[in-house]
């Protein structure tokens, strides 16, 4: 599998936030979100083997929660998946994201998928969601919608009530986008939307919904990476 880093911080976003995780960030992704702040993972990456990831993760006890993401982790799906089944086999906690334009439905149930629908506002990646996945979605799921005007919003709440997400997912995160140059403040004002704007907007509407702010990009400067 080709990595781009492994690294042990806290889980920034979906209802696992602030816990402590450690994350495998894999290489190579077969889109292009407007907004992207993982851009660097498009090429490069270290090949490791199975063994050796797992070596490193264990190097990184007693953290039991495992988050995979990327780039897009479901285009290295044919290595990935044996790796998700033999840690989960010794008993860890595992996440993944994803942006729903891969198949889903061979992923292990036990694994936590938080799978990204993209918004008008992504650009070219638009509309990229495989709706086949819907079916492959459980309770311990999660979709995410990354909001970055009104366009954005008005999408994912039709999304959310024409295709009863809140029967098929456990959770539905709505998360404002940040600026892909962002300044050093770790503060709101990186957002490309005010997530008081989105809060209203929530309100207004009753959306059953979590806000995501993804909180490492409020903890350390939100250009920095491997945190």
């Amino acid at each position: 599998m080709h990595l781009i880093e492994l690294y042990k911080s806290v889980q920034g976003e979906s209802s696992f936030a602030g816990l402590p995780c450690i994350f495998v960030r894999l290489a190579g992704c077969n889109l292009r979100c407007a907004w992207c702040d993982s851009e660097y993972t498009f090429t490069g990456g270290k090949a490791y083997s199975a063994d050796e990831i797992v070596a490193q993760i264990e190097a990184l006890a007693p953290c039991r929660l495992i988050e995979f993401t990327g780039g897009e982790p479901m285009l290295q799906a044919k290595e990935l998946v044996p790796l998700m089944e033999r840690l989960l086999a010794q008993n860890y906690t595992l996440m993944m994201e994803t942006s729903g334009e891969r198949p889903l439905a061979d992923v292990p149930k036990l694994v936590h998928k938080i799978v990204d629908v993209k918004c008008p506002g992504a650009g070219s990646a638009a509309n990229s969601f495989r709706m086949e996945n819907l079916e492959a979605l459980t309770k311990n799921d999660e979709v995410k919608f990354v909001i970055s005007h009104r366009e954005d919003y008005d999408f994912a709440r039709e999304f959310i009530f024409s295709h009863a997400l809140h029967e098929k997912a456990g959770q539905i995160l709505l998360s404002p986008a940040f600026h892909k140059a962002p300044s050093l403040l770790r503060t709101t004002d990186n957002a490309i939307l005010d997530p008081r704007l989105l809060v209203e907007w929530m309100m207004a509407d009753g959306i059953d919904a979590r806000l995501s702010l993804q909180i490492h990009k409020f903890i350390w400067e939100p250009i920095k990476k491997g945190v």
